[in-house]
């Protein structure tokens, strides 16, 4: 450590100072800004032309605000807090936590998913299956809500699992509200209701 503060004696002022930006990101998406890199900066009380030293484009922006998004950690406590072992309880507790606020920050979340989508364009077709980082959190999320279903074999787990990714995040209420023309209340009614077919039709078959 004392050598890499040698190197770069301003080191902990530059991540204080990329910190002060992503979190200045995070109070504009709060009041329902969608910030560039300089309405960040602005916020952030640093030069526009500091805040582009760490941030070359917008989409970089909102990837480093994706790392950190608060409504994660609002998620996370919500499952803690569902105190049931039935899956369906889990489950609703799961998309009543993250489909609405989702839905709050829509406009961020799909320049999220825009950045991420660059990022996948923009890769080398060499690399495998054209991968990039990015937290399985809803993996993670639906395990969570799946544990206490211990008679589901590993094939019928792994299936559920994956059935069950598609009605939570932006994708599914994009697909709901642009191509089929639903509102957010019709949107979050549709991912309700699906969720729970699926999850049914895949304890019952596995019963």
């Amino acid at each position: 450590m004392a050598q890499s503060d040698e190197r770069d004696p301003r080191a902990n002022q530059k991540s204080r100072t990329r910190q002060a930006i992503v979190d200045a990101a995070l109070a504009l998406i709060e009041e329902g800004v969608l910030p560039s890199v300089e309405e960040a900066a602005e916020r952030a009380q640093v030069s526009r032309a500091t805040a582009y030293r760490y941030f070359t484009t917008k989409q970089e922006l909102h990837q480093a605000v994706a790392a950190v998004n608060p409504t994660m950690e609002e998620v996370n406590a919500a499952l803690a807090a569902a105190d049931s072992d039935d899956p369906a309880v889990r489950l609703t507790a799961l998309l009543d936590a993250y489909n609405p606020r989702t839905l709050a920050a829509e406009p961020w979340a799909r320049a999220t998913l825009r950045a991420v989508l660059d990022a996948w364009l923009k890769a080398d077709e060499t690399d495998a299956g054209k991968s990039f980082y990015r937290v399985p959190l809803r993996l993670q999320w639906i395990e969570e809500v799946l544990a206490p279903a211990t008679d589901l074999d590993e094939a019928s787990r792994r299936r559920l699992t994956a059935a069950l990714t598609l009605v939570i995040g932006i994708e599914p209420i994009m697909v709901l509200k642009d191509v089929v023309g639903l509102d957010d209340e019709e949107t979050l009614d549709v991912l309700s209701w699906a969720a729970d077919a699926l999850l049914r039709a895949g304890l019952e078959q596995a019963d």
